[in-house]
């Protein structure tokens, strides 16, 4: 009980509370920015020791795959490569460029055009993410036209002192499109051909990911297993799932939910098992602690027998330096499928 954040409201704050946003400096109503093709904004540069409590984004362009093309960055701490290196849209966990509304307890998207591809929308992130020295929050638009609005709220902390344990907040974008088939005659006793959602170097915890597959072969995609091996663990993985749908806590296909920790955020098909989906789980009550590295992985269908269209986000907490293992491919490389 001593850990629930709601105990935890009533106790008197030692911070305080500030924000960087897009608020018209000449008092007027345009509460925005624009960015130009090609450009990079920073949003905010904070001086430490702080924690980002919160990040809201709407905006709009007439480029649909917009929500693929804008890349959200964030640096902590002096790093030269980003900690958090993702498409817009993905990181607040909805892929395919598409827009939804759905809630869980770190993200939501609140969108009146539902599964329409490059809409706007309200994005919320609600995950802690604590900075000891600096932070540096961008946007890049990958774009070849202007963004002409994008609204933004950061709301953080400022503190006087941060728990040296507080550990800085990552989230990566990979993507294999598609995966490659291949031939274990139904058995796999290694996990080498798995789809990689996260591999990482350092101490920390793995605190979830949302995986977006676009449906290539019919049929459902989700019997493969997800394999998360820690600490240069080989095989047997350390922990070891039964199927697609079990890891993201659903059974028999995944159903139309959007939960606290886990659930199917998208689904472009009156059949949530075909088409495009996005699915997601949250290990925020029971995160993954690795000391020295961590590769979390999935089967493409049971013992990767299909070759379906995977992008992933993970996300998690770790010491700085961070190891760069899925560099962010060129934009080309990002669009998702007609």
């Amino acid at each position: 009980m001593s850990n629930s954040f709601l105990v935890n409201l009533a106790k008197a704050k030692d911070f305080c509370a500030a924000r960087e946003s897009s608020w018209d400096r000449t008092g007027g109503n345009a509460d925005y920015i624009h960015i130009a093709a090609g450009a990079t904004v920073t949003l905010a540069e904070l001086e430490g020791p702080g924690v980002v409590s919160h990040i809201w984004f709407t905006g709009n362009c007439t480029d649909v795959n917009y929500l693929r093309k804008l890349l959200l960055r964030a640096y902590w701490d002096g790093e030269t490569t980003p900690s958090i290196d993702t498409p817009l849209g993905d990181f607040f966990g909805v892929g395919h460029g598409r827009v939804t509304s759905y809630q869980c307890l770190a993200f939501n998207m609140s969108s009146n055009a539902p599964g329409h591809l490059g809409r706007p929308a309200a994005m919320n992130c609600f995950l802690p993410m604590p900075f000891h020295s600096h932070a540096r929050i961008q946007i890049v638009n990958e774009c070849d036209i202007e963004v002409p609005y994008l609204y933004y709220y950061i709301d953080y902390q400022k503190h006087e002192s941060l728990d040296s344990s507080l550990l800085q907040l990552h989230a990566k974008w990979h993507r294999t499109n598609p995966c490659i088939k291949v031939n274990l005659n139904d058995i796999n006793l290694t996990g080498d051909d798995n789809y990689t959602i996260l591999e990482a170097r350092g101490r920390g915890h793995y605190v979830g990911c949302n995986l977006s597959v676009d449906n290539l072969m019919g049929r459902w995609w989700g019997e493969g297993d997800d394999m998360i091996f820690v600490d240069g663990a080989k095989w047997p993985p350390t922990l070891h799932g039964t199927g697609s749908e079990d890891y993201f806590a659903h059974a028999y296909g995944m159903q139309d939910n959007a939960f606290l920790f886990n659930g199917l955020s998208f689904h472009a098909d009156a059949d949530q098992n075909r088409g495009k989906s996005t699915v997601y789980r949250h290990h925020i009550l029971d995160p993954i602690p690795f000391r020295e590295s961590i590769r979390v992985t999935i089967e493409h269908g049971h013992a990767n027998d299909r070759c379906d269209d995977y992008a992933s986000v993970a996300y998690w907490y770790q010491t700085e330096p961070h190891a760069v293992w899925a560099p962010m491919p060129p934009v080309e490389a990002r669009i998702p499928r007609e």
